[in-house]
């Protein structure tokens, strides 16, 4: 199935806390410096910091960092940990005196789920995050299920949702990766007799909270901002694919993409580029629906004084 990280150059750290009222993390994802990036917003209950500067008509185009973050709004206050650690390390957009690192992040709302409303994560957080994925080595294994900002996921509202990555390799040698933090309020398609049909959102525990499905898409192709957001774009189908519902009121589901631009594209034509493109960003649909999978998959049952979240099943990869 692979890892996000199987795109040379991209790094994953993740910084979580448990017990004590906690059940919450952060999961960084710390791309090359130069890296190209983009997002596009789809959920209709998005926690979002910096994802305006990401628009193709904007100054900058380059990302520093990508920070996905329990703690639902509170939680964005991680990205300011990222940006200290960008900052100290002379990574971000150059200005007179210094650099300001570009840092988008999206949060999922897990607030109270280890019984303390008030335990989510912080600037501290966020930089130990961006640390441990600077310390990695290039092509590193990526911790997937409870950890990071799948630490206190749950999907359908009543089982345990988390981290979880993927990859894919094309014949012209370019690769697309995903990972995804599955905090859903639908449930995956599949063969469990907990699924949802057509029609029976209704049948869903409504327990607690709100939702959001996180995920970064990179590829080490060439792509500009303007490429960059088509493909986010494109890779939401794969929550849809996914996840029944997907792109609710109640869900902030919000995909990043990023380009390394180690691997040029065929754009010997017009047809070539069409084509090229279309390729690329089917791949990045159908990892985001493998990287959610393996996030459900991956994820453990938890009990805190907030409630029990049991794990989905088997039988998801």
């Amino acid at each position: 199935m692979g890892a996000i990280t199987d795109v040379p150059g991209i790094r994953v750290g993740h910084e979580q806390k448990t017990g004590d009222g906690w059940l919450s993390g952060v999961t960084v994802v710390l791309p090359p410096p130069g890296t190209v990036g983009s997002v596009d917003v789809r959920g209709g209950g998005p926690g979002t910091h910096e994802t305006d500067a990401l628009d193709p008509t904007t100054l900058v185009s380059t990302v520093d960092a990508v920070v996905l973050t329990g703690g639902s709004a509170y939680g964005l206050a991680s990205a300011h940990g990222a940006q200290r650690w960008c900052e100290e390390h002379g990574r971000g957009f150059a200005v007179t005196g210094g650099v300001v690192p570009i840092v988008p992040a999206a949060a999922v709302f897990d607030l109270g789920r280890g019984g303390d409303f008030s335990a989510r994560p912080d600037a501290g957080m966020g930089y130990a995050a961006t640390a441990a994925a600077a310390a990695q080595p290039e092509g590193h294994d990526v911790g997937r299920g409870n950890v990071g900002a799948g630490t206190g996921a749950v999907i359908g509202r009543t089982f345990k949702g988390g981290v979880g990555t993927a990859s894919v390799m094309l014949d012209n040698g370019v690769v697309v990766g995903a990972i995804a933090v599955v905090n859903a309020l639908g449930l995956p398609f599949g063969t469990s007799p907990e699924r949802p049909e057509p029609g029976d959102f209704g049948k869903l525990n409504h327990r607690d909270g709100l939702n959001t499905t996180l995920v970064v898409v990179a590829t080490n192709a060439v792509l500009d901002v303007a490429e960059c957001k088509r493909t986010a774009s494109a890779a939401h189908a794969g929550l849809a694919r996914a996840l029944n519902p997907s792109h609710t009121l109640a869900d902030g589901d919000t995909v990043f993409c990023l380009s390394t631009g180690a691997v040029a594209l065929d754009r010997s034509t017009e047809t070539a580029r069409q084509i090229s493109l279309i390729t690329l960003q089917s791949a990045g649909a159908d990892v985001v629906r493998l990287a959610i999978l393996d996030g459900v998959a991956s994820a453990e049952a938890v009990s805190t004084p907030a409630g029990d979240y049991g794990a989905y099943g088997a039988g998801m990869r």
